[in-house]
C-alpha cells in the first residue's frame, strides 16, 4: 500500500466520511485495492457495517463482488453479512452482489449470517427479488394494450418486496405508508401471481420460496381488497383490528387462519416449501402459524426467547415499550395505538425496566 492508500484504511476506520471523499477524488485508478490483510476498502467498510462509506465506495466503483487474496475467499457481502447491517447488504445486493457466492468453506453469504445469529440479514438476503424480476411487467407483452404493472410503481414496488416483513399487520402498515401501491392493489396482486407462475415455471433452478413468497403476499393483498370493498375509507384498520383481535383464550384466530388459508391454497402442492407447511400446520403441537411461516421462509432459528417482537405486527428489535407497564414491546406510537384496544385489558403494573418506553 501506498501513503493514500493506508490514509484511505485509516478513515473507514475512524469513519472519517468528508476525509475519506477528499481521499478518493485523488485515487487514480481502481479502488480495489488490498491491505496486508487482503481485504478491499469495500470489504473492510462492510465489516465495520457503515452502510455510509460502503454506499460511497460503490459509487466511486468498488468491485461489489471482489474476494480477497488471503484464501478466505469472503466477498463484501459476507462482510457485511457478518456485521449485521441489513442497510449495507441492501446496498450491495442492489448495485449487483451475489447473494450465491461461496467462501472458502463453501458458505454462503446467509449463511454466514445464520452462524453468527443475524437472522434478519439472512431473511434480507434470501428474500432479495432483483429490480428486473419486476421490471419484467412494467413492459408490453405480447398482444398486451398496457403492462400489467405501470412504470410508475417499479420502484416503490420493489422497496416494498424486498423489505416486506411477513407478518400481515407489517404488510398493511407498509403498504399504507407506500400510497401509490395502495392504490394499484389489484394490479399489484396480479403481478405478484404472475412472479408465482414464472418462478415455478423455470426449467431449472426454481426457487419455491420466492414462489411461495410471492403467492403468500398476492393471498393478503387479497384479504386487504375484500376488506376495503367493504370499508373504503379505513380498511387498512379493519384488517389489522381482525388480524390483532384475540379469542379468548388469547389466541389469534384469525391470523392463524389466514396463514392456513394461504398455504392450503398454493398451486404447486408438489414442492418440498408446501408439504412443509402443511404438516407443520396441521400438527396438534405446533408452533403458531407465524412461526411456522417465518421457519419455512427465512430458516429456523435458535433463542427467540431473547428476541423483542412487537406486539402489533411482529417485527424483531422492537425498542420501546408500554409507558404503563413497561413489558410489551412495540415498533412505534402507530403499532402501539393499533394494539392498545387489545393490550388494555392485560396491561399491568409498571414493572422494573423502564428502557425506552412508548409515551
Amino acid at each position: 500500500l501506498d501513503e493514500l492508500e493506508k490514509e484511505i484504511f485509516d478513515k473507514i476506520s475512524s469513519k472519517e466520511i468528508n476525509g475519506l471523499k477528499t481521499l478518493l477524488t485523488q485515487v487514480k485508478g481502481s479502488v480495489n485495492f488490498t491491505n496486508e490483510n487482503g481485504m478491499s476498502p469495500l470489504q473492510h467498510a462492510c465489516y465495520m457495517g457503515n452502510k455510509d462509506i460502503v454506499q460511497i465506495l460503490v459509487d466511486q466503483g468498488a468491485d461489489v463482488n471482489f474476494s480477497n487474496q488471503q484464501g478466505s475467499e469472503y466477498t463484501p457481502l459476507h462482510f457485511a453479512a457478518l456485521s449485521g447491517s441489513v442497510d449495507t447488504i441492501l446496498i450491495l445486493l442492489l448495485a449487483g452482489a451475489n447473494p450465491n457466492a461461496v467462501n472458502s468453506v463453501s458458505r454462503t453469504p446467509s449463511q454466514m449470517a445464520a452462524f453468527v445469529g443475524n437472522h434478519h440479514c439472512v431473511s434480507t438476503i434470501n428474500s432479495f427479488v432483483p429490480k428486473s424480476e419486476i421490471e419484467y411487467y412494467t413492459k408490453v407483452q405480447g398482444q398486451q394494450d398496457e403492462p400489467y404493472l405501470p412504470a410508475f410503481l417499479l420502484d416503490s414496488f420493489h422497496k416494498f418486496l424486498i423489505r416486506v416483513s411477513l407478518h400481515p399487520v407489517r404488510i398493511a402498515l407498509s403498504l399504507n405508508k407506500t400510497t401509490n401501491l395502495l392504490a394499484n392493489l389489484k394490479k399489484c396482486k396480479k403481478v405478484l401471481e404472475l412472479m408465482t407462475k414464472r418462478e415455478m415455471g423455470k426449467t431449472n433452478n426454481i426457487n419455491e420460496i420466492f414462489a411461495f413468497k410471492f403467492h403468500y403476499l398476492a393471498y393478503i393483498f387479497g384479504k386487504l381488497l375484500e376488506c376495503e370493498e367493504d370499508h373504503p375509507k379505513d380498511f387498512i384498520k379493519l384488517f389489522v383490528k381482525r388480524v390483532l383481535k384475540p379469542n379468548k383464550s388469547g389466541q389469534l384466530d384469525y391470523l392463524d387462519y389466514l396463514i392456513k388459508e394461504a398455504s392450503g391454497e398454493f398451486a404447486f402442492r408438489e414442492c418440498t416449501i408446501f408439504r412443509q407447511l402443511i404438516s407443520q400446520l396441521t400438527s396438534q403441537d405446533g408452533l403458531p402459524a407465524i412461526e411456522v411461516l417465518k421457519n419455512a421462509i427465512n430458516g429456523q432459528r435458535g433463542f427467540a426467547d431473547e428476541i423483542k417482537w412487537c406486539a402489533a405486527c411482529g417485527e424483531e428489535g422492537a425498542a420501546n415499550t408500554c409507558s404503563k407497564c413497561v413489558q410489551t414491546h412495540y415498533c412505534d406510537q402507530e403499532c402501539q395505538k393499533l394494539h392498545w384496544f387489545v393490550h388494555k385489558k392485560e396491561c399491568s403494573t409498571p414493572s422494573k425496566d423502564t428502557s425506552n418506553p412508548v409515551p
